[in-house]
């Protein structure tokens, strides 16, 4: 008799997974308290780098059963989700999502599923980039600076070259003007290459 598993996820400490075995209960599974894992752990985060559910993963046998609440338990996205479920499969596992009716997504109808799903997340990725670099374009040809705001004005960099060529210091000469000894080490490789290039 194939045993089941519940995995449940909260992002915070001050959540509860308890709602989501609740929901697993009335969906019809059995299962012992003993094969609920729960962790707190950020969704952001891929789920082979969990500590609970590879503790999870070591306890599932081929015919062993997962049910999750809802996709975003079994990864951060729909490709990572994709990439457990056939993980899971590969063991022999089927994984059910109560959020998709309770469909075995290790199944025909789950894999079309997570078909769709994935695609749908690739479009909208796609459709980010090219939102992205259409306002990139957007910005260049308008005449925008695109990156970071300097960290010094024209007049202060001049200053700065002129207090370090008097022989002061990179540390005085940052904090005197509230910046990284980097920036002020820039600033003074600029005016070195400038330089060079007019010679």
């Amino acid at each position: 008799m194939p045993r089941t598993f519940a995995y449940c996820r909260v992002s915070t400490s001050d959540q509860t997974t308890d709602n989501q075995l609740q929901e697993v209960i009335q969906a019809g599974f059995a299962v012992d308290p003993r094969r609920v894992v729960a962790e707190t752990i950020s969704g952001s985060v891929p789920t082979s780098e969990r500590p609970g559910f590879n503790r999870l993963v070591d306890k599932l046998e081929e015919g062993d059963v997962l049910v999750v609440t809802k996709l975003d338990r079994l990864g951060r996205n729909a490709m990572d989700v994709r990439a457990t479920v056939e993980a899971l499969a590969g063991l022999g596992v089927r994984v059910h999502c109560l959020a998709l009716g309770g469909i075995d997504l290790t199944s025909a109808a789950g894999k079309m599923t997570m078909g769709v799903i994935a695609a749908v997340a690739e479009f909208e990725r796609d459709l980010l980039i090219e939102r992205t670099q259409a306002g990139l374009a957007r910005a260049k040809a308008e005449g925008k600076l695109l990156g970071r705001p300097s960290a010094l004005t024209d007049k202060q960099r001049h200053e700065v070259r002129a207090r370090l060529a008097r022989g002061e210091s990179v540390a005085a000469v940052a904090r005197e003007y509230g910046t990284s000894r980097q920036t002020v080490m820039r600033t003074r490789g600029t005016a070195a290459h400038g330089t060079a290039t007019g010679a």
